[in-house]
């Protein structure tokens, strides 16, 4: 990604912008292209009009941890420069929310595709558009991928060893199950726990590995993975990241909550195998992509963290596509379908 700001731990980084960097000279071709900034547009946030009434002694953890975060946050919007407020608040044209939100959905429906068991790459250094099964797909450099089930594409992947590993699970969650009572096919499948920490990661692991897995606030999930996952993977927990989503005018996406309510942030949840030096409480801020499970990526955060020139990085979940990755998962093509992008004439 593309790092805006950085001041002690906190960050203010643009997902867009590192996307715009990936996608120039396409195909060598002097054509450069870059996802639909209508994206990156919402214009204000949801409150939380519902408060929780059960405070469990989990919640009242993650209250504290909220508290932290809103601290971390009011310290980055005083800290960062005016000039650098006024500039990314005037770089997009201002949609309402419902409106950014119907595109994506939009977007959502008209990429499915049943790429089951396809698999293929882009050894080059340049990136590449290239049609697939009918259809135009961005291929990022140096990177390959494997649509299927994880933990079949894991075994498949037995006798290779990665630097860093960067996880998005299938959490159950409400929305999921809202989205596949609507569409059984506007989703994903879901997995338990136990599910996510049997897959066969353990020897694709090289001696000294980063591992990063974006988690839910849900306090069951977070101690799966520190207990659960991490554990079974051969994994040392070491410390949390937080991504805080923001709208242009730099609030929050919505309120800090308390309780066990939805907040403005998700967690990635760090661990390591042998000698890996990671900051710890790091906050990572950007306005969010409105596509569903359109993380940022976590790359330029993550390799200063190991000790090796060409890091090899293997994703699991993947819904879009990275440079110099290996990227499994039954999505890792969806957010690489050309509607999704536009031309760029004027990169500086």
């Amino acid at each position: 990604m593309t790092v805006l700001f950085s001041y002690k731990n906190l960050l203010l980084v643009d997902h867009r912008d590192f996307i715009t960097n990936v996608y120039k000279n396409v195909n060598n071709q002097h054509q450069s292209i870059t996802i639909n900034s209508k994206m990156f547009c919402i214009k204000g946030g949801r409150s939380n009009l519902i408060l929780n009434r059960k405070r469990t002694r989990d919640c009242e953890q993650l209250l504290e941890e909220t508290l932290k975060i809103k601290q971390m946050h009011n310290e980055l919007i005083t800290k960062l420069p005016l000039e650098m407020k006024l500039r990314l608040s005037e770089k997009y044209d201002v949609l309402e929310t419902s409106l950014v939100r119907e595109l994506a959905q939009k977007h959502f429906e008209s990429t499915i595709f049943d790429h089951q068991g396809l698999k293929g790459g882009n050894n080059s250094d340049t990136p590449l558009k290239c049609m697939i099964k009918e259809d135009n797909y961005l291929i990022p450099q140096n990177s390959r991928f494997f649509c299927g089930c994880v933990k079949e594409q894991c075994a498949k992947l037995k006798g290779d060893k990665f630097d860093i590993l960067i996880a998005d699970p299938p959490w159950w969650n409400k929305y999921i199950r809202r989205l596949k009572g609507a569409n059984n096919k506007l989703s994903y499948s879901m997995m338990y726990n136990e599910d996510i920490a049997s897959i066969p990661v353990k020897e694709l692991l090289s001696e000294n590995c980063l591992i990063a897995v974006w988690c839910t606030n849900s306090p069951s999930n977070i101690n799966a993975v520190k207990n659960l996952i991490f554990p079974k993977w051969g994994v040392e927990y070491v410390t949390t990241w937080y991504w805080l989503k923001l709208n242009i005018d730099f609030t929050p996406l919505c309120e800090f909550a308390n309780g066990c309510k939805k907040q403005p942030y998700e967690r990635i949840v760090i661990g390591k195998v042998g000698n890996v030096c990671v900051p710890n409480d790091k906050l990572v801020a950007s306005i969010p992509s409105a596509l569903h499970s359109h993380k940022p990526p976590l790359l330029d955060l993550l390799k200063p963290c190991i000790d090796v020139e060409k890091p090899q990085i293997l994703e699991l979940f993947a819904r879009y596509l990275l440079p110099n990755t290996t990227s499994v998962g039954y999505e890792p093509l969806k957010w690489q379908h050309v509607s999704l992008y536009e031309e760029v004439f004027d990169i500086t």
